[in-house]
């Protein structure tokens, strides 16, 4: 069984992302968690609620147009990044974060520590 946390950095105003909403699915689209980051852009709820995940695909969901609006960043309609969807594998146990970088045109993201 494997444990998963995230962070997320507004690299437009280079702080780090309160208050964007996030969400967990398994393969199949099961909600397994919904939540918000915190001031300092982390979701510590979702590892208390999913404390372990087994082996499988997993996508993590954030809604990154609905967190620049609410920054009062003007945004092009339709927004070019609406919700940014990470489909990831759990291969092992073990620890996986998954960072997200992001500003209204532009996201990165990979397997932290």
């Amino acid at each position: 069984m494997a444990t998963l946390s995230t962070h997320v950095l507004d690299t437009m105003r280079g702080k780090p992302a309160a208050g964007m909403q996030l969400w967990l699915e398994d393969a199949g689209g099961e909600a397994l968690f919904a939540g918000e980051t915190n001031a300092d852009g982390r979701c510590p709820e979702l590892l208390e609620r999913v404390p372990e995940l087994a082996t499988g695909r997993y996508a993590l969901t954030f809604a990154v147009a609905e967190y620049f609006a609410g920054e009062d960043v003007a945004l092009p309609d339709p927004p070019f990044l609406g919700d940014v969807r990470i489909a990831f594998g759990v291969a092992d146990g073990g620890h996986y974060h998954v960072p997200l970088l992001v500003s209204p045109f532009a996201y990165s993201t990979y397997r932290g520590s």
